[in-house]
């Protein structure tokens, strides 16, 4: 039997050409005012995944 894509890992996250896995930083959608101009500009580049979990998530959205 065929794997299967994960489709809400693969919704959020995403491999990119050297194999790292990255995904977006999180609580970007509301409430952005109260935050430090540090903070602000943290959310604005893709956070890169650890290596424990980059495993697990390619194989999550192989097929993906």
């Amino acid at each position: 039997m065929k794997t299967k894509t994960h489709q809400a890992t693969s919704k959020r996250l995403k491999v990119t050409k050297t194999g790292k896995v990255v995904k977006r930083y999180a609580g970007q959608d509301h409430f952005n005012s109260r935050d430090t101009g540090k903070i602000t500009r943290k959310k604005r580049t893709d956070k890169s995944l650890s290596e424990s979990y980059t495993k697990t998530v390619k194989t999550l959205i192989a097929n993906g």
